[in-house]
C-alpha cells in the first residue's frame, strides 16, 4: 500500500430503516479482501473526533443514505473542505465541515468521497428496504472501485 492509509466510514441510524445502509455497507466492506489494510468504521453520525482519523488518511470514503435520486441509485460525490468558523460543536457535522475541521486542526485533508444510495424508507425499523438491500452490492462495488482507483493513481 506504499504508506497509504484508507479510511472508510459508513454512518447513519440503524433504527431508521434505510438510514442504516452505511452500517450494512461497513460490515461487508470490513470483510472484503480488496480493502485489506483499510480502516473501516461504522458510526451513527459524523463527529469532530473523526477529524484525527481523516487527517492521517490518504483517502477517505464516507457511505451514507441520500434522500435525493431514484430509490436504490448509487452516486459518488467528491468533497471540498468547507472551512467554517468553528462549529457550535454539536456532535453532528456534514462531510464538508468535517473535512474543513481536519484541515483547520491538522492542516491535512486527503481526497474525500461520499458514496450514497437513495433511500426508499426512513421509517422506524431495523431492516433495509428491499430496494436498498438489492443496491447494497453496488454500494460495496462503488466503494472498492473508488479505493482501487486511488491506489492505482
Amino acid at each position: 500500500m506504499n504508506g497509504e492509509h484508507v479510511l472508510v466510514v459508513g454512518y447513519g441510524n440503524t433504527l431508521r430503516s434505510d438510514d442504516g445502509v452505511g452500517w450494512h455497507a461497513a460490515r461487508r466492506l470490513a470483510a472484503d479482501p480488496r480493502l485489506e489494510g483499510a480502516t473501516v468504521l461504522a458510526r451513527h453520525q459524523l463527529t469532530p473526533e473523526l477529524a484525527t482519523d481523516i487527517a492521517s488518511a490518504s483517502l477517505v470514503v464516507l457511505v451514507d443514505v441520500s434522500v435525493a435520486g431514484a430509490p436504490g441509485s448509487v452516486s459518488v460525490r467528491w468533497i471540498r473542505p468547507r472551512p467554517d468558523r468553528p462549529p457550535a460543536w454539536s456532535h453532528h457535522l456534514d462531510p464538508e465541515a468535517l473535512a474543513g475541521l481536519a484541515g483547520a486542526l491538522y492542516d491535512a485533508v486527503p481526497p474525500m468521497a461520499v458514496v450514497s444510495v437513495a433511500s426508499t424508507s426512513l421509517a422506524v425499523g431495523d431492516r433495509l428496504s428491499a430496494t436498498l438491500e438489492r443496491a447494497l452490492p453496488e454500494v460495496v462495488e462503488t466503494v472498492t472501485r473508488v479505493v482501487e482507483e486511488h491506489r492505482r493513481a
